[in-house]
């Protein structure tokens, strides 16, 4: 696809998976909330046989999402700020995205929107946001700061965790830009927090994988495409492997709870979980799954991070598929929808209009307002 060149259905697609993708992460995300901390065993127990099957009470009621998803919508906000800055001729997106996130920062320590905040845009003013919801230690400290991190000089150099990944699927809605160019980008910015080789390329797998998803592959053309980017980078085997495994999984037997305790084992001790164990579970349920439901289902009733693999899961299945194959159901309980979909269609406005709505001759003041330059 390129930008520019947009016919009304190929923009009706496009609308639909960049829904189906961010929907889908908030309610796998969503899912998964219940069961934080809590092995197969305790899940059987405190859900039944079948484990959890549809949305329970997190943070005192069903639906209610995480930070995963909270900063999934400002890595959105982030990339739209981008692309509206190109026009000032300063063109860096992981500084924007890096703002973005220490925005999200500040609704974790703030009462409310500080109004006195020009910078803040329209997504800085939604009060749900300003809650906490079991934010990972690393992102907290990671955006603690206006340093910019490199891949050569990190921040939280062994972060190993899936937070970043678990924000990273926007990135792959980039669909203009190169799978090599999304890479780049997805893990210059989970670096940002998460500063091991091992979570910062999942996160840019999880992007590139999504990019390939939302452009018409097949779930295994991406996986595949994903791994030949990989065996370039420093540092890549463990999520190769992980990759490869989840593939392998597929023709091992039938799906179940086994097959993914086998990808992200309960029984290991939080410090040696990371994030191509919820790599692994994302893309092997996404592969396996019957339906969006059944696939998020099977991604976060396990004892591993029922979270960060039932949000990977769901963006995978909602690129795939878009967004009218998501549960409605579940949906109609999901916090923030209304946000999340005001965010996606501003994003996919952005995608295929932008010149419209902003250019160094003139701009929208309504846009720029809603999304300012800073």
């Amino acid at each position: 696809m390129v930008t520019g060149l947009w016919g009304r259905v190929q923009q009706q697609d496009f609308r639909s998976r960049i829904r189906g993708t961010l929907l889908g992460a908030a309610l796998g995300d969503a899912l998964g909330a219940p069961l934080a901390g809590l092995s197969l065993d305790a899940i059987r127990a405190a859900h039944g046989p079948d484990g959890l099957t549809g949305p329970a009470a997190a943070h005192g009621r069903g639906g209610r999402v995480t930070a995963a998803t909270q900063l999934s919508l400002f890595t959105v906000d982030g990339l739209i700020r981008a692309h509206v800055r190109r026009d000032t001729g300063t063109w860096h997106p992981p500084t924007d995205v890096h703002r973005a996130y220490r925005r999200w920062a500040a609704t974790q320590h703030d009462w409310g929107p500080d109004e006195r905040r020009e910078d803040n845009g329209w997504l800085g003013r939604e009060e749900w946001l300003y809650a906490r919801r079991d934010p990972d230690r690393a992102c907290l400290t990671g955006f603690g700061d206006d340093v910019l991190a490199t891949l050569d000089r990190p921040k939280n150099p062994t972060a190993r965790g899936a937070a970043a990944a678990a924000r990273s699927a926007p990135f792959g809605l980039l669909v203009g830009w190169e799978p090599a160019l999304v890479l780049q980008l997805s893990v210059e910015c989970a670096a940002q927090s998460h500063g091991h080789p091992t979570a910062h390329l999942s996160a840019g797998a999880l992007a590139v994988i999504v990019h390939g998803l939302t452009r018409g592959d097949s779930l295994d053309a991406a996986v595949q495409r994903t791994l030949g980017l990989l065996g370039a980078r420093p540092g890549h085997q463990p999520v190769t492997d992980a990759l490869q495994r989840a593939m392998s999984a597929v023709t091992q037997g039938p799906p179940g709870p086994d097959a993914v305790e086998a990808l992200s084992p309960g029984d290991a001790a939080p410090e040696a979980r990371d994030a191509t164990h919820a790599l692994a579970v994302a893309v092997y349920c996404a592969l396996v799954a019957e339906d969006v439901a059944h696939g998020l289902r099977l991604a976060v009733n396990h004892g591993g991070d029922s979270v960060s693999a039932g949000a990977l899961c769901g963006a995978l299945l909602g690129a795939l598929h878009g967004e009218t194959a998501l549960p409605p159901a579940w949906l109609a309980e999901l916090e923030g929808r209304a946000t999340l979909l005001e965010l996606c269609d501003d994003f996919a406005l952005e995608m295929t209009q932008g010149p419209t709505l902003h250019s160094p001759s003139g701009s929208s003041p309504g846009w720029l307002a809603r999304y300012p330059r800073g």
